[in-house]
C-alpha cells in the first residue's frame, strides 16, 4: 500500500506568499524561501510552488525565486505557473524543481503535456485542475487562468485525456472549497481518483487533522495539499501526521 503524502503549498504572487478564499481577497503569508525551509524541518514530505498570477499576466515563472526556494530543500519539489513550453520546464527543473505542474497552457494545448512527458518522463508532469462544480450538469467544470476563465471541459473527461497525454499525477483544486476550512471536496476527488490511474493530491478546504482523513478514506486521495492551516499555525505537517497514525493510515 502507498503510503499518503501531506505537501504544503506556496502560493506565490509578487515574490511573497499569500492566501485567499475561492481564490480571491488574497494576504500575505510570508517569504516563499524562509516558509520553504520551515517546512522541509517540519517534516512535509514534498512542497508546491505555484506562481499563481503569472498565467494571468503572460509572464514566465520567478526563477530567481525558484532556486532559492529549492536550496533550502531536500524534499521533492513541484513548480508551476506560466509554464508554457518545453524550454520553460527545463528552465524549472534546472532551477531545481523535481516536477513541473501545467494547468492553462495544458488546456490551451494538450501536446505540452506529452512533450514533457516524452522528454522527462511523466513523473514529472503535474497537470493541476482547478475545478469547480456545475450545479446544472450535475458535474464538475475545468477554470483556467487562475480560476478566471471557464472552459468547456468536464472535470473527469479532462483528467483522463491528461493522464492519456503523459501526466504522471494529478493535483486538483476544488475553487468551491478553497481556503474555506469547511473540508476537501471529497465527492470530486474520489470521482477523479476512481478515473485516472495516477496518483491524485487533493487540494481546497482543509481546515483540521480530520479532514485529511477523510479525503485519504473517502476521496481515496494519494497526496492531501493545504496551505494556510500550516501558514498560519492552526496545526502543523507533524501533528496532522501523528494524528493520520493514530487512525491507521500508512504514512511517510
Amino acid at each position: 500500500m502507498l503510503t499518503k503524502r501531506i505537501i504544503p503549498c506556496l502560493d506565490v504572487t509578487e515574490g511573497r506568499v499569500v492566501k485567499g478564499i475561492q481564490f480571491v481577497n488574497l494576504r500575505d503569508a510570508g517569504d516563499p524561501v524562509e516558509m520553504a525551509a520551515f517546512y522541509d524541518q517540519q517534516g512535509a514530505d514534498e512542497l508546491v510552488f505555484l506562481d499563481i498570477s503569472a498565467s494571468h499576466e503572460g509572464r514566465e515563472t520567478m526563477v530567481d525565486v525558484v532556486e532559492q526556494v529549492a536550496g533550502k530543500l531536500a524534499i521533492p519539489f513541484t513548480v508551476g505557473g506560466g509554464i508554457n513550453t518545453l524550454e520553460d520546464m527545463k528552465r524549472i527543473l534546472r532551477a531545481g524543481a523535481d516536477k513541473v505542474s501545467l494547468n492553462t497552457a495544458a488546456v490551451n494545448r494538450p501536446e505540452l503535456i506529452t512533450e514533457g512527458s516524452d522528454f522527462f518522463g511523466a513523473q514529472c508532469i503535474v497537470v493541476a485542475v482547478d475545478a469547480k462544480r456545475d450545479p446544472k450538469r450535475g458535474s464538475w467544470t475545468v477554470y483556467t487562468h487562475g480560476g478566471r476563465r471557464e472552459t468547456d471541459w468536464d472535470v473527469l473527461d479532462w483528467v483522463k485525456e491528461a493522464v492519456r497525454r503523459g501526466a504522471g499525477e494529478i493535483l486538483l483544486t476544488s475553487m468551491d472549497q478553497d481556503g474555506e476550512k469547511t473540508g476537501f471536496d471529497n465527492a470530486l476527488t474520489r470521482a477523479v481518483s476512481e478515473a485516472v490511474p495516477v496518483p491524485v493530491i487533493a487540494s481546497g478546504g482543509a481546515g483540521g487533522q480530520e479532514d485529511f482523513y477523510d479525503v485519504f478514506t473517502d476521496g481515496k486521495a494519494d497526496a492531501a495539499l493545504a496551505a494556510s492551516i500550516f501558514h498560519y499555525k492552526e496545526t502543523s505537517v507533524e501533528a496532522v501526521k501523528d494524528y493520520l497514525k493514530t487512525k491507521g493510515l500508512a504514512i511517510r
